[in-house]
């Protein structure tokens, strides 16, 4: 299995406005319960992060991984966090889970290289 996280990065932005343009009622309804539930809360935006791209992992959503790992990132989350959150999707969801957590790793890994180089 391959996966290439600078490819997804990549292509991930023009994909969501090519649907966005074909399909703008979507983006126009899932963007407010996106942003009205994904900010500082009870719940830290770092945690709503991890637990999202935990979710993303156990309903192997490759699309979902990727772009909540960046969130992570974004919200303070270390490569430590972003797996060991991952390590808790494979425990309530076993083998099939077990087998997206590369793409975690390969995700995390463009985000350190991508901050080590400034």
């Amino acid at each position: 299995m391959s996966h290439s996280a600078p490819e997804f990065y990549e292509q991930w932005p023009r994909q969501m406005h090519d649907m966005k343009a074909r399909a703008p009622d979507i983006g126009k309804a899932f963007g407010p319960f996106f942003q009205g539930l994904m900010k500082e809360g009870a719940l830290p935006i770092k945690q709503k992060e991890l637990i999202a791209m935990a979710i993303g992992v156990a309903l192997r959503c490759e699309p979902c991984i990727y772009t909540h790992v960046e969130k992570c990132i974004k919200a303070g989350a270390t490569g430590a966090e972003i797996m060991e959150a991952a390590g808790v999707a494979v425990m309530m969801q076993g083998g099939p889970t077990y087998t997206y957590v590369p793409i975690v790793a390969a995700a995390v890994e463009h985000w350190e290289k991508k901050a080590a180089t400034g």
